[in-house]
């Protein structure tokens, strides 16, 4: 096994002690030029790298920023962790991007491993509706923002998009083309977001008249474009099919144009679709999506930047105000909802 070069091995090279070793690394300017020349050679020709992590743990302040997505195969989520790493690159900050696959007991076990490597801060999406994991990893005094998710009832900053008002822009479009019969695939019912779409769903029916019963729902597991299909399928089994659909997200909408393409419905003469999010594969689908935007990467720069705040504040006597950052969502009119009625 070959053998890992350390400080001690630096330090014979050089014919320095392990404490001047040190000072070159982490105090250059205490060293003589001529001594800190020959431990600079003796790293370089030893391939000496510092353990960041044995660092990190000596000054209980680490350089990793941890981020807890519902699912990185969703662009949306590309697109927060991009910003997001935006924000974390300039403060000279990385970024660990987990993926809890929209499940607690993942969500559960990536929450632990922050904890375990003592990161600065978490940006996170809650896939747990009864809020038993934050709770738990509030035990651990590690700042963390949530994302694309209100703090209600909790004293942490958010960012997130006004979902009611999204969910509301939607339909509204829908009715205002002519569509009295709506059909809404949602997704799993414990998120937030899928219900606060539906509100505004309902809203936007109650406004135009409509009660309830115009918004047949259609709720899936997952919010991917295997569910789409499925929920498309259902939806061309019904007896009275609605006119028009929206979609929780992009990726269900995709599927349930598959589902229509599949089946030789037309998209949006026999059916309108709207999906959520605007992801870059929205305008790129055979029949162009019209979707609600969500300011995605904005959402990561501006929940990266509160989480610096608040951690640059540890340690001092001045406290951090919490915020909560509710962005406002817009509609991008395609062809897919444009048929006329």
């Amino acid at each position: 096994m070959a053998h890992s070069v350390g400080i001690k091995d630096v330090a014979r090279a050089a014919g320095v002690s392990v404490g001047t070793v040190s000072n070159v690394i982490n105090r250059p300017d205490t060293v003589a030029t001529e001594t800190r020349a020959r431990v600079l050679s003796a790293i370089d020709r030893l391939g000496y790298v510092r353990s960041e992590s044995a660092r990190q743990l000596r000054a209980g302040r680490s350089r990793i920023m941890g981020l807890l997505v519902l699912d990185m195969g969703n662009p949306f989520f590309v697109d927060v962790a991009r910003g997001a790493e935006r924000a974390a690159r300039e403060a000279g900050l990385g970024v660990m991007v987990c993926n809890s696959a929209q499940n607690p007991a993942e969500e559960a076990e990536y929450l632990s491993l922050f904890a375990e490597q003592r990161v600065r801060g978490v940006l996170l999406t809650p896939a747990d509706a009864t809020g038993r994991n934050i709770e738990g990893f509030r035990r651990h005094n590690i700042p963390f923002v949530l994302v694309d998710r209100v703090a209600e009832g909790t004293t942490e900053c958010s960012v997130s998009v006004d979902d009611v008002a999204g969910g509301a822009l939607a339909v509204r479009h829908l009715v205002d083309a002519g569509h009295r019969s709506i059909a809404y695939v949602s997704g799993p019912p414990g998120l937030n977001q899928v219900r606060d779409r539906r509100t505004g769903a309902l809203t936007a029916l109650a406004e135009a008249g409509l009660g309830p019963d115009a918004l047949r729902e259609l709720p899936t597991e997952r919010l991917d474009v295997a569910a789409g299909r499925d929920a498309g399928a259902r939806l061309l089994g019904l007896a009275d099919r609605p006119t028009a659909v929206f979609c929780a997200n992009d990726l269900l909408a995709l599927g349930v144009l598959q589902a229509m393409y599949a089946a030789g419905v037309g998209v949006p003469d026999d059916l309108a679709i709207v999906g959520y999010d605007d992801i870059e594969f929205a305008a790129a689908a055979a029949v162009p999506l019209t979707s609600v935007r969500q300011p995605a990467v904005t959402m990561g720069v501006m929940a990266a930047e509160l989480l610096l705040e608040e951690t640059e504040l540890e340690g001092t006597d001045r406290a951090h105000p919490h915020r909560r950052v509710v962005l406002q969502p817009e509609l991008v009119v395609r062809h897919s909802s444009l048929g006329a009625r």
